[in-house]
């Protein structure tokens, strides 16, 4: 069986704009842990756009064009490469209010449907072994970016993995991966430092988990095949948030509910029960099951899912109606949780997160 997956790196454009609204969500939670917040963010070029709503009980600490900017310095658009965050101009329009949070945040106030999905083992994360070692990939090139062997390149950059999975293990076939690059630096000096660092974090993976069976000499590899990459980020591209979602969630092979994370308090419905979901199939894979879809429906200001419908390969553990209540999923799960690197696509990938674990 062929399998696929993809991802982006932290300065593409859209997990920029993915980042800035996790921070938002955070710099809200830390004034009130109730508060409510939904912001969209776009970015073009040296603008960026930001709307939606927010109310907390006390102001945030920080304005809203102060995140945008700190977020792109965090990511690496710090005037080394072709951005600046600093030069950002940022169109503000959303409403910010001072007053209680929790007649939006307390309650299901949308209709939603949200799948939760786990399988494998703990050495793929109970994710797809693709998805996997697709996010494996992204943190291994994010991190050598920022301080290892391609220091000052990206932070901008896609990549996508082929591989080949029967019965004995996985069999890597082909990575491509495009990456953003100093202006001075050669071609084949990326190119040269893309492979040795994808090659000793697959190595590192060999080391741990037999079941990647196919050597690094023999994989195909396809780097920045358009060329030199310089104008990176929001020079080459525009971004919005929430265009990643398969990216956020598990891959191509597992169907999406559909709502958006980032950029949602974290009582919203879309993005707690979306957390609850994973939180009960990791909990039903690590018990006995071999493979474990959740899937769950919400209507407005009813606090229990319409629906709980488990798809279990194997027998594990399924938990009772009442864990996908809106009260014990906000009891459950600490807005501190929230923070700028869930912007990167790690929500399911992330071994702290709560919801992640058995």
């Amino acid at each position: 069986m062929i399998r696929l997956s993809e991802m982006v790196l932290p300065g593409h454009p859209d997990k920029f704009c993915d980042q800035i609204a996790d921070a938002i969500v955070a710099a809200c939670h830390q004034v009130d842990e109730d508060a409510y917040c939904q912001v969209e963010v776009s970015v073009w070029s040296d603008q960026v756009w930001l709307s939606g709503g927010i109310v907390t009980r006390h102001p945030l600490k920080r304005s809203l064009k102060d995140i945008v900017v700190a977020t792109g310095i965090e990511i690496g658009y710090a005037g080394g490469n072709w951005v600046d965050a600093a030069r950002y101009k940022v169109s503000n329009t959303v409403c910010q209010d001072i007053g209680d949070p929790t007649i939006w945040s307390h309650k299901v106030n949308d209709q939603a449907i949200v799948i939760g999905y786990a399988g494998y083992d703990p050495k793929t994360r109970y994710l797809p072994p693709e998805h996997f070692l697709a996010h494996t990939f992204r943190e291994a090139l994010a991190r050598s970016c920022r301080d290892g062997l391609l220091a000052g390149h990206g932070p901008d950059g896609k990549l996508l993995v082929r591989l080949r999975e029967d019965a004995a293990g996985w069999s890597l076939e082909h990575v491509l991966v495009t990456l953003q690059q100093k202006q001075a630096a050669t071609f084949v000096e990326v190119c040269g430092g893309i492979d040795a660092t994808l090659r000793a974090a697959y190595t590192t993976l060999q080391e741990q988990d037999a079941r990647w069976l196919h050597p690094w000499a023999e994989v195909e590899l396809s780097l920045n095949p358009n060329g030199p990459l310089i104008n990176g980020g929001s020079d080459g591209d525009n971004g919005q948030t929430g265009r990643k979602l398969v990216v956020d969630y598990y891959g191509p092979r597992v169907p999406l509910g559909g709502g958006a994370l980032s950029g949602k308090h974290l009582t919203h419905i879309d993005r707690i029960a979306a957390y609850s979901a994973r939180h009960a199939a990791v909990r039903a894979v690590a018990s006995g099951a071999t493979e474990c879809f959740v899937r769950l429906s919400y209507a407005p200001n009813v606090p229990a899912a319409l629906d709980v419908d488990y798809q279990m390969i194997g027998r594990g553990r399924a938990e009772p109606r009442e864990f996908f209540d809106h009260e014990q999923m906000r009891v459950r799960y600490p807005a501190s949780a929230i923070c700028r690197l869930l912007g990167e696509g790690g929500h399911f990938y992330a071994n702290d997160l709560p919801w992640n674990a058995t």
